[in-house]
């Protein structure tokens, strides 16, 4: 039995009437499932001979009236696809950079029975601050969900182990880039270099290798963007 209709068959025996009541829309759980697998088909990146690195964040466009049957079960259904994707992945070879997320939104241009999918490689991230440190900073990193804080003397962002801030993204180095913070009393200065990175970095779209930095910069190496958030209105940077 393939893939697909084991898929089929898990619908069929597992899930409640409320799958069957939404599923009269001419949108198909299994079509749904086969456009994820193909997005992955279609955007994974060769890293290597056996290595392809493919998109962990989807978004699924339907019409409202789809949407609104769907929303019940939604949650389950999400569930259900991701399985569906580790699985395909598993016999591809394929990489996921990090969790993969499922969320379904309404589309105004489609008609019923119609849909599509948006997708985007988003890479894990992890840091070593505790929360606490993270509360009580005047001035944060947000990357893919997270958040760091900017103290002195600074933070290093990369690949490696040895990076104060690690992205599992394939486009950046051991020790790509570093935020360098300058504490000196009320008056907070905070600068972005990059570290002899193979890709470079680019800020706020320019491609430049040091610069400072302020409230909503953005900062992008690989495939990953981070911005600069200050927390207090009088920390001047």
């Amino acid at each position: 039995m393939s893939g697909l209709s084991k898929f089929e068959h898990k619908l069929e025996t597992m899930i409640s009437g409320a799958f069957a009541r939404a599923f009269r829309s001419a949108v198909q759980p299994v079509e749904i499932s086969a456009a994820l697998q193909r997005e992955c088909d279609n955007n994974a990146q060769i890293l290597s001979r056996d290595r392809r690195i493919v998109p962990n964040d989807f978004h699924v466009e339907l019409a409202a009236i789809d949407l609104d049957r769907l929303n019940p079960i939604d949650n389950g259904l999400a569930g259900h696809f991701a399985t569906q994707l580790k699985e395909h992945a598993d016999q591809q070879g394929y990489q996921f950079p990090g969790a993969i997320s499922i969320e379904f939104e309404a589309a105004e241009d489609l008609t019923t029975g119609r849909f599509r999918i948006r997708s985007r490689s988003q890479a894990k991230v992890t840091g070593n601050a505790s929360y606490t440190q993270v509360r009580r900073a005047r001035a944060v990193l947000e990357v893919n969900g997270t958040r760091h804080p900017l103290q002195a003397p600074g933070l290093v962002i990369g690949r490696g182990t040895e990076a104060d801030v690690r992205i599992n993204d394939p486009g950046v180095s051991r020790r790509h880039i570093e935020f360098v913070v300058d504490a000196n009393g009320d008056d907070v200065r905070i600068e972005v270099r990059d570290l002899g990175s193979t890709n470079g970095m680019l800020v706020d779209g320019h491609r430049i290798t040091q610069t400072g930095v302020h409230d909503g910069t953005q900062v992008k190496i690989g495939n990953t963007t981070m911005t600069v958030r200050v927390i207090e209105e009088d920390v001047h940077v």
